[in-house]
């Protein structure tokens, strides 16, 4: 076989480019390096690790005792630990870790709880038994969102594909301006808000709306999240320093609508149109639905009356009083001091009533009253003292809103 100059070349290369062994050299072994695996403060290639989740019929007891837990040490986390851990209030469907010896015994040496998606209790049950809660390292993310609303926030918050919780919050901090039971197409919004993640990639909900944007019948209502040691809660405020909240909350339950207005002038067919005025707001609900206090103040009543049903009433001040009426059932008593936001009660058919809804009544001087018509006090503005501070924080947050464009 005849060979060109050329390939004699290629063969020649090819060969002064493989490697070649001296017979004094040696080859080194190659070793594995376990990778060593960390979680919830354990090194885990030390243990035998299970993981599963609570089934039904399964308690702290019967868990630990099939891996080898003696009786004693489970009853002293019951009994002496349990403002840590209370083992009665473990919930089916979430998940448990257990950290085994890695001898022949299997014997569980940690047991951990996941009570969410960031808090857990650990209870280690080597040498001393010790039981403790821990939070994992949540990392947070500043996100963006905006949209226009065309039927209701719910909707436009989820056609964005955005967190129902982050609709509840927004609600929240323009529950005291807005009427989101009746709003109006073509409100848009703004938001700057923080999403909490798990080991940089699990996502655990939102955390905080830091500014918001609310444009409501063409009205620009800005809102920044302020909070100061020196003052006794966070607050919202807008861009001049005054609070967003007043003294009464626009509805008594969330995302309803009202089915029958404050009217003084109202006739009904079956009635024979006699005059049969309405002197309160009606906001059809389903069956259940949370019923809150609009303002703070002190039970007065909490029965069930004739055609009222269920009942309660609530006196805020020397001037203002509020009744809501036809609930399912209610959960506060007479001398109770509620306050603005919480559950009173749960909507229902009680007395005379075509429907679930509640019937919320609004007394100005023992009067009762339209609210919608009422001028209504809001709260304290942002002492003075706080204002050069609370400004110079809201700059970047305030240019952040107006930068965001619509999601059409």
């Amino acid at each position: 076989m005849k060979y060109t100059l050329f390939t004699l070349l290629i063969i020649v290369s090819f060969f002064s480019c493989t490697d070649t062994v001296d017979e004094d050299s040696s080859v080194e072994d190659i070793v594995e390096v376990e990778q060593v695996v960390t979680e919830y403060g354990y090194t885990l290639n030390d243990f035998d690790v299970i993981r599963d989740t609570v089934q039904s019929g399964d308690t702290f007891g019967a868990i630990l005792n099939e891996r080898g837990v003696s009786n004693d040490k489970i009853f002293a986390v019951a009994t002496k630990f349990k403002d840590s851990f209370d083992v009665r209030r473990m919930v089916v469907g979430k998940p448990y870790v257990l950290l085994n010896s890695k001898d022949s015994l299997k014997q569980t040496q940690v047991f951990i709880y996941e009570k969410n998606k960031t808090d857990y209790a650990v209870v280690d049950f080597r040498d001393s038994l010790s039981v403790y809660n821990e939070q994992r390292e949540i990392k947070y993310v500043e996100r963006e969102a905006s949209g226009i609303i065309e039927s209701s926030l719910y909707l436009t918050m989820e056609e964005n594909n955005l967190s129902p919780a982050l609709t509840d919050r927004l609600a929240n901090i323009y529950a005291w301006t807005v009427n989101f039971f009746k709003i109006p197409k073509g409100d848009r919004f703004k938001i700057v808000y923080t999403e909490k993640f798990i080991n940089d990639t699990i996502p655990a909900g939102v955390h905080e709306i830091k500014a918001a944007y609310f444009e409501h019948k063409g009205v620009p209502l800005y809102a920044f999240e302020y909070q100061n040691d020196s003052l006794p809660a966070r607050d919202f405020y807008d861009e001049k320093a005054e609070n967003l909240r007043r003294a009464f909350l626009k509805a008594p339950v969330k995302f309803s609508r009202i089915s029958s207005k404050y009217n003084l002038n109202r006739r009904i067919k079956y009635y024979g149109y006699k005059l049969r005025p309405h002197k309160g707001t009606d906001f059809a609900a389903s069956i259940g639905s949370p019923i809150l206090a609009t303002a703070d103040g002190t039970v007065t009543k909490a029965e069930r009356r004739g055609g009222n049903g269920i009942y309660v009433k609530i006196k805020h001040n020397s001037t203002y009083e509020t009744q809501y009426l036809h609930m399912k059932k209610y959960n506060v008593r007479v001398g109770q001091f509620v306050r603005q936001g919480d559950v009173i009660g749960w909507v229902g058919m009680t007395g005379n009533t075509g429907g679930p809804h509640v019937c919320y009544r609004f007394w100005k001087n023992g009067k009762q009253v339209d609210p919608f018509k009422e001028d209504l006090p809001a709260s304290k503005p942002l002492p003075q003292i706080y204002h050069e501070d609370y400004f110079k924080n809201i700059q970047p947050l305030k240019e952040k809103l107006d930068c965001i464009t619509y999601n059409m």
